[in-house]
């Protein structure tokens, strides 16, 4: 499948004013991390901040180290290459940690929830923090009024079910329409997104009846805007919040690292469904956020997944936030 990116300069930086590596310490903001036992210990982490007149909370719900860099960043490089990008990084060349970060804005009457992490299923491994962390941040899963999903891959639908039953029963649900048309297709079957598929009849289906599909430029709610970013998957969205002068964006799964990815654009990553059109989304985005000096947030990003992006090379710097939100 061959997607192409259809963002517009004016489209996404016209409200523009004005975050993904080390962590970056937000003092306002309530950052909180708690231990439980054994390996959940310190794995439960929040951060919020204000963006204009709307408040905007990250929650770590947990994070995978994996072996061999090179399998899954790079596929079309050389280990060699791999490593020697990583170790200029001061990073390991054998290892790497991917973080998951589901976003919270309370805008309004509104508690919008960006994506669901690795769910129930995931708990026994250290992940599936999201509840913990709601809960850290003084909401209930029944505060939460709309779930917006930037994509269907499992670690973003994992946490919409809890027991058998909506884990935000109060929510009404926002996506992509070509996103939900191509996992929930029986076409999915014997093919090597099967997997996905069952996620989506499991956890996304039974919740089609209180679904509303946006396309580029649509409206979550007022500030909130939806924008195509195909490439990772056939419905890939991100979203931009604008607030009382303050921008911000959610890249979702644009860049997946912040080395491999932002400075190397081109390098093509195992989960990109379409790589060609992800290569050239990851150019169109994070060159006008650079740009722009947009601040993001990447679902992916070593937390809190809060910075800037600068051109460098062949590709983007990742710039942590530090007090930009205070001031």
């Amino acid at each position: 499948m061959t997607s192409t990116l259809t963002i517009g300069r004016r489209t996404l930086f016209a409200a523009a004013a004005g975050a993904v590596a080390a962590p970056a310490i937000l003092s306002r903001a309530a950052f909180a991390e708690t231990a439980e036992s054994g390996k959940d210990a310190a794995m439960e982490r929040t951060l919020q901040f204000p963006l204009g007149d709307v408040t905007v909370s990250v929650v770590r719900d947990g994070i995978r180290v994996s072996e061999n860099p090179q399998e899954t960043f790079g596929t079309n490089q050389t280990p060699e290459a791999v490593a020697d990008l990583l170790q200029a990084n001061f990073l390991p060349a054998d290892r790497f940690a991917n973080g998951f970060t589901p976003v919270l804005v309370k805008a309004g009457d509104d508690l919008v929830l960006f994506d669901t992490g690795l769910g129930e299923g995931a708990r026994a491994m250290g992940g599936g923090r999201l509840r913990a962390g709601l809960a850290q941040l003084g909401h209930a899963p029944e505060d939460v009024t709309v779930v917006v999903l930037t994509h269907m891959h499992g670690d973003h639908i994992g946490g919409l079910m809890e027991g058998g039953k909506p884990a935000f029963p109060n929510a009404r649900y926002v996506t992509g329409e070509a996103e939900f048309d191509f996992w929930r297709d029986p076409a999915r079957a014997g093919t090597p997104a099967e997997g996905g598929h069952k996620g989506v009849l499991e956890k996304v289906v039974p919740l089609a009846e209180k679904m509303t599909f946006v396309g580029d430029g649509g409206t979550v709610v007022p500030g909130i805007t939806a924008l195509t970013a195909f490439g990772h998957s056939p419905g890939h969205m991100i979203y931009r919040i604008d607030s009382a002068g303050k921008s911000l964006l959610l890249t979702a799964d644009t860049a997946n690292h912040y080395v491999l990815s932002l400075q190397r654009p081109d390098w093509e990553v195992r989960f990109d469904m379409d790589k060609q059109a992800a290569a050239a989304t990851r150019k169109k985005v994070f060159d006008m956020i650079a740009t722009d000096r947009l601040p993001f947030i990447g679902y992916h990003m070593p937390f809190p997944s809060v910075g800037f992006a600068e051109k460098a090379g062949e590709g983007y710097r990742f710039v942590p936030a530090s007090y930009q939100f205070e001031i």
